[in-house]
């Protein structure tokens, strides 16, 4: 995210769908065009976890919860807290297995202080 920004819609399914702070983001050329209207940034990923979804609840495609949190700051600006959550799925074909997000979800977690 913070240094080959272009290269990120590579990560996505063709329809995944982004939401970022409650906004809706789907596919791949409105995930490029906000890609490239987000300022430069620095992330600091503090947590990260993983746990596969039950092939019940995803039609049988293999599928990991990933869900992250963390800092980051856009251009050099304040720090914000944040959390993200996406689902990953492997897509197969006869010749390897590549992993793609199907849905995104970031959201900032700072309160309030007032």
């Amino acid at each position: 995210m913070d240094k080959r920004r272009r290269a990120l819609t590579r990560l996505y399914l063709d329809k995944a769908t982004l939401i970022w702070n409650g906004n809706v983001v789907s596919g791949l050329d409105a995930l490029n065009n906000f890609f490239d209207t987000l300022p430069s940034s620095e992330f600091q990923v503090n947590m990260l976890d993983c746990q596969p979804v039950h092939e019940q609840a995803t039609q049988s495609q293999t599928t990991v919860l990933v869900v992250t949190s963390g800092t980051v700051k856009f251009d050099g600006n304040k720090q914000h807290y944040f959390n993200q959550n996406f689902l990953l799925t492997a897509q197969s074909t006869p010749n390897n297995t590549v992993w793609k997000i199907a849905s995104d979800c970031f959201r900032f977690q700072d309160w309030s202080s007032g």
